[in-house]
């Protein structure tokens, strides 16, 4: 269920109406649903619950203090791929010992950072990044918890740039190589074998991957297992994905029950990184029209929010409904809704049938995940602020940039670097 919906033809999110957050905060204005992030978290959790298991949370698809608090408070644990991520979350109260660190170019920065903050397990994706760090825990006089990702050469069926699990892709290390190293991991003074994991891509709409995938991973573990070489867990990775325009993606209940017929009888713990399911549906970004304007045999309508605000329909060709905040009566039209940024792929939407005048205040939904995070500064563009929504209640969780703040690092032309 999304958490927008409409009240005598004012659009609301949760219990208030979004025209009365554009007047309070200001557009382009990301606002966030409370009750709809909790839902998914709880229903995904519930799912699970003949299983043991541990919801890490995939930062990178909504990073906002706020909305870690909340998942905090839930119990999740959480998925980080850089150190900014990591020192988010402990920001935000969340426990490190429940934290997996992902990601194919961990820095020794980053690497010894995390060793030194507990973290419940490094996701280990090349035998280049166990050399260092096996030298980094030997420094520290400490066993690095590890687990080895897999690419087990699975077809995600997603967009090319989110599909992760390929033999060509970038990510993990091939299943073939797999087992001898983790022979060799466990017998390594450096290192405490946690387990394995595998990510196959993200916005994934078919179980079969993701129950494709984790065959292959129970089945290395039943073959380490018969060499003697017990695993603590097997990590799926995340990568379920949500409707945004005709997709029939899976319920996270459907989604739970699979994993766990999977798992049963199993001693393994279940971990698992969702992202984009739990907060993509909670999100929408409020822009109001500045012109409209006709050229040739199309209609434009130029919005205060860009590509630099939300990227991904630039980026992926993505679909986002985009909806008026006070349903208007009159003949709609076929409307290319466009941003101010120079670029001609500065779009949030192409062909939407509306009825529109200059003023109009537009609600562009599911923008929960990979929307804020990927939001940028290109033509010196402040990034929007961001609100979270319980009920009827609403507050601020991130100010809207200063221009300022735009320039604040950098150092006066007048000054130099007088190093």
């Amino acid at each position: 269920m999304k958490p927008w919906h409409y009240v005598a033809g004012e659009l609301h999110i949760e219990q208030v109406p979004v025209a009365d957050l554009a007047i309070r905060y200001g557009t382009p204005l990301y606002v966030y649903s409370a009750h709809a992030i909790t839902a998914r978290w709880r229903e995904l959790d519930q799912a699970l619950s003949g299983q043991r298991h541990l919801i890490c949370y995939a930062v990178k698809a909504n990073s906002n203090l706020s909305v870690l608090r909340l998942l905090t408070d839930l119990g999740s644990g959480f998925d980080v791929v850089s150190m900014g991520e990591l020192d988010r979350v402990i920001a935000a109260g969340g426990r490190p010992d429940r934290t997996v660190f992902s990601g194919v170019g961990k820095s020794t920065a980053e690497l010894r950072y995390a060793l030194k903050t507990g973290v419940h397990c490094i996701d280990v994706e090349s035998i280049a990044e166990l050399t260092r760090l096996g030298e980094i825990a030997a420094q520290l006089g400490q066993a690095a918890p590890v687990a080895l990702r897999v690419n087990p050469d699975v077809d995600a069926a997603t967009h090319p740039y989110i599909s992760t699990g390929l033999r060509d892709n970038k990510f993990g290390i091939p299943l073939a190589q797999a087992e001898p190293l983790l022979r060799e991991l466990q017998s390594d003074p450096r290192f405490a074998l946690k387990g394995i994991a595998c990510h196959i891509g993200s916005q994934i709409t078919d179980l079969q991957p993701l129950r494709d995938a984790l065959t292959s991973l129970l089945d290395l573990a039943d073959r380490l297992g018969a060499q003697g070489i017990g695993l603590e867990q097997i990590d799926i990775g995340g990568g379920i994905g949500i409707r945004y325009r005709e997709e029939t993606p899976p319920s996270l209940t459907d989604y739970g029950r699979m994993l766990s017929d999977q798992f049963a009888g199993r001693p393994e713990t279940l971990v698992l990184e969702p992202g984009r399911a739990l907060v993509g549906e909670a999100g929408v970004l409020l822009t109001r029209v500045e012109y409209l304007k006709t050229q040739s045999a199309r209609r434009f309508a130029i919005v205060d929010a860009a590509m630099n605000d939300l990227l991904r329909p630039a980026l992926y060709q993505a679909h986002h409904d985009i909806l008026p905040a006070r349903a208007r009566t009159g003949e709609a039209d076929l409307w290319d809704i466009v941003g101010p940024v120079c670029e001609s792929g500065d779009f949030l939407g192409l062909a939407r049938r509306l009825a529109l005048q200059a003023g109009d205040l537009l609600a562009v939904s599911d923008v929960g995940a990979y929307g804020f995070v990927m939001a940028s500064n290109y033509n010196s563009r402040p990034r929007p602020a961001e609100v979270l929504v319980s009920g009827a209640q609403h507050r601020l969780v991130r100010r809207r940039e200063s221009l300022e703040a735009l320039y604040a690092a950098e150092i006066d032309p007048e000054e130099g670097d007088r190093r």
